[in-house]
């Protein structure tokens, strides 16, 4: 019998689709982190354990950009399974159109600028596996794969 904790495992990431009236999502510009530097992203972080996914995605948010959810108003928009070359992810991204606050950047060190872009005329350079995940969200996608050889 194989026991749960020699069972597969994955990480598990949230990521927060901030959406203003006029229809623009908040991206950060990477640095100093060792991973997609000077790429744009969205505020995001890994679950840690005892933790629930809206409760991991509105502490990220604080920690990033200021803001304070209501994990309320977080609506799940798409689930992505990722193939990482040595180990796999399963991600989930939250849009959200209410909030409270400005948002600010938190951490300076690993981001170089905050900005609004049109959800539908991202640039070239936010993260490839973010384009997919919007791409899907715009369809009515709930789930993708990226990284998958098939």
């Amino acid at each position: 019998m194989i026991h749960w904790k020699d069972r597969f495992r994955a990480i598990v990431s949230v990521y927060l689709i901030l959406l203003d009236e006029q229809g623009r999502v908040l991206l950060l510009k990477r640095q100093n982190t060792g991973y997609k530097d000077g790429e744009y992203g969205l505020p995001a972080g890994h679950v840690d354990g005892e933790e629930e996914l809206t409760h991991a995605m509105k502490r990220e948010a604080k920690e990033e950009a200021g803001l304070d959810l209501d994990v309320e108003n977080l609506e799940l928009a798409h689930v992505m399974h990722r193939h990482c070359g040595d180990h796999e992810r399963i991600d989930f991204f939250f849009l959200c159109r209410t909030w409270e606050g400005e948002p600010i950047n938190c951490e300076e060190d690993k981001c170089s600028e905050l900005t609004w872009v049109p959800m539908d005329d991202l640039p070239d350079t936010v993260i490839d596996y973010y384009q997919q995940a919007f791409n899907h969200i715009r369809q009515g996608s709930v789930y993708s794969a990226f990284g998958w050889d098939t």
